[in-house]
């Protein structure tokens, strides 16, 4: 281009105008061609994909950021309600584990009395059970020696032993041993049928209220009597007389037999001997014959009573007593009153009197032991 000419002070004057020179324009062909417009052409069209695609990356850039940022505020919404949730939980379970610890503590508050308690039964379990075995041979050997109970004091014996052999302990032999012994003793001693003869005793009871009674007899009826004697045979015909029988004197015969025979069963019916001992037996009304009766069964009652105790002196007192009482108001010919009697005989030929060893040495063993320091 052409350069422009210096500019020079006007004066006042008026100066003429110069002539305009033709002037020529660059056209865009003419600064394409020139090489630096080119560079520059080049650089913006780089600048411009540059900036073009760092756009787009800014785009998807914050597309994804804005996705993640939705992500992570959904990841953190769920994190605050699973923290919410947690919190609740941990809250209840500390609930729980105070109400776990203060049971806990109970329990270990409990656990120590138990213990404390297992020790104290446990030092005075060995004296407790010496005392309940003192006691339970001492009631025995009451009752072997009151009523002669040779089972129960054979049972308290094993009892005894059987308690002491859960123990295992060494000290308890010698108390054994006297327990053995003692039970050698009891089953040596010679046995007593005691529930035989309480059942002979139980069925004499029973028989009582149909033994015949001497007040009881009742006279034999005249058909009875006349059933049981035989009749008189007729008379036979004298030597010398014909054979052919005359039928009124036969008829007359018989009446008359007849007749005499029933007046004969009429007198023996009025008058009646018999030899009795006990007069006042025969003369019992029926309500004394009752209470005859009943007091023979408490006689009965009383001897087994006796039976049961080992008590000789009464069991044999009340069966002599019952005795007599038979022999006195009731009928010994009848084959009822007679097996009474056999049976109460046979009752009287047992031997009750025993002497009944004692459980001295069991007793004494205990005691030596419970007197240990």
């Amino acid at each position: 281009m052409n350069e422009l000419p210096p500019t020079t002070e006007y004066s006042n004057t008026a100066v003429p105008a110069p002539a305009p020179s033709p002037v020529r324009h660059a056209t865009i062909g003419d600064l394409l061609q020139l090489p630096l417009v080119k560079v520059t052409l080049v650089l913006l069209l780089l600048l411009a994909a540059l900036a073009w695609s760092t756009h787009s990356r800014f785009g998807r850039l914050r597309a994804e950021m804005a996705k993640s940022l939705q992500k992570t505020e959904a990841t953190a919404n769920e994190t605050v309600a699973l923290a919410r949730q947690v919190q609740e939980q941990s809250k209840e379970l500390q609930v729980k584990v105070a109400a776990l610890e203060s049971r806990q503590s109970e329990a270990q508050s409990q656990q120590v009395a138990l213990e404390a308690l297992y020790q104290d039964l446990s030092k005075n379990r060995d004296e407790w059970a010496l005392a309940e075995i003192e006691q339970v041979l001492s009631t025995a050997s009451q009752q072997l020696q009151l009523a002669g109970n040779v089972q129960g004091a054979l049972i308290a014996l094993a009892n005894a032993d059987r308690s002491l052999s859960r123990t295992d302990k060494p000290q308890f032999i010698s108390i054994r041993r006297a327990i053995a012994r003692d039970t050698d003793k009891l089953k040596a001693l010679p046995g007593i049928d005691v529930a035989g003869l309480a059942v002979r005793i139980d069925n004499v009871i029973t028989q009582i209220d149909t033994l015949p009674m001497l007040s009881d007899y009742k006279p034999a009826a005249p058909s009875e009597l006349a059933k049981s004697k035989p009749r008189p045979a007729a008379p036979a015909a004298p030597a010398g007389v014909l054979n052919a029988p005359d039928p009124i004197t036969t008829r007359l015969g018989q009446v008359w037999t007849s007749w005499t025979g029933e007046m004969w069963d009429e007198i023996r019916q009025l008058i009646r001997v018999r030899r009795v001992d006990t007069p006042e037996a025969l003369m019992l009304s029926p309500r004394e014959a009752y209470f005859t009766r009943e007091n023979l069964k408490l006689r009965l009652l009383n001897a087994r009573l006796a039976l049961l105790s080992r008590n000789e002196a009464a069991f044999r007192s009340d069966l002599e007593t019952v005795q007599e009482a038979l022999v006195k108001y009731f009928d010994t010919r009848a084959r009822s009153t007679q097996a009474a009697q056999s049976m109460l005989r046979q009752l009287q030929g047992n031997n009750l009197a025993i002497d009944m060893p004692t459980l001295a040495d069991s007793l004494n063993a205990v005691r030596t032991y419970k007197a240990k320091p």
